[in-house]
């Protein structure tokens, strides 16, 4: 579903990421964790298209993000961990606007909206202006912007800032729903708990270097995430 091959980026003589490989397949919850700085977001951004890269390449079910960008874009969602959202448009409008990108039908982008914005109970909020939404309201909007094409990648920026626990509980049981249903998604956060609970397989990443990656078995053996984490930091 996503294959990075030897991804390099840098900002003048700093390696943000540096020859990164990484193959997430249909199915998986992959978990990407790593201090400030250390290239999750620069990696993120370069998976989604927002980032040029120095050398490489990405692969989005098989198709070159370098070749094929727009193709690549429609297959996938990514979510940032603080929405830059238009603000002035009311949230029913922005999901529209969404939708209208990606084509999709009326009946279709009713039935999803409608059963989104109950879920994460937003609802009664719609018709109010962005600008007036608190940031876990952005996200929750965020969110379901991002599920409206169906999208076979999901790329996530530390998704669970701003949410309260119940979003938090229900975004957990959407991500295992879409990779059952043959998705597959790429997210960082720095909540390891989280992460050891939910991922199917990690990746640990220091100083725009990958580190240690593998299932959450062959990562952290009888320890906790937490520890390994501590351990190689270190290191």
């Amino acid at each position: 579903m996503l294959k990075i091959n030897n991804l390099t980026k840098t900002y003048g003589d700093k390696k943000a990421v540096d020859n990164l490989s990484l193959n997430i397949l249909p199915g998986e919850i992959y978990g990407f964790i790593g201090h400030n700085g250390a290239g999750k977001t620069t990696t993120i951004k370069s998976v989604a298209g927002i980032l040029q890269f120095d050398s490489g390449e990405i692969f989005i079910n098989g198709t070159s993000l370098k070749e094929n960008p727009i193709e690549c874009k429609k297959q996938i969602a990514y979510i940032p961990d603080n929405p830059d959202l238009y603000e002035f448009m009311s949230g029913i409008k922005y999901l529209n606007f969404i939708a209208d990108i990606f084509g999709i039908s009326a009946k279709e982008r009713n039935e999803k909206i409608e059963k989104l914005a109950e879920l994460f109970e937003i609802k009664k909020d719609l018709n109010n202006p962005i600008s007036a939404y608190s940031h876990g309201m952005k996200q929750k909007l965020a969110i379901i912007s991002a599920l409206i094409h169906n999208p076979k990648l999901i790329i996530m920026d530390e998704p669970f800032v701003g949410l309260d626990p119940k979003a938090s509980h229900i975004l957990k049981g959407l991500m295992r729903d879409i990779c059952n249903s043959g998705g597959a998604i790429f997210f960082s956060t720095h909540v390891l708990e989280v992460a050891e609970k939910l991922c199917d397989k990690i990746a640990i990443i220091k100083n725009g270097k990958l580190i240690k990656t593998g299932t959450m078995e062959e990562v952290k053996g009888d320890e906790s995430l937490e520890n390994v984490f501590l351990e190689l930091e270190a290191e």
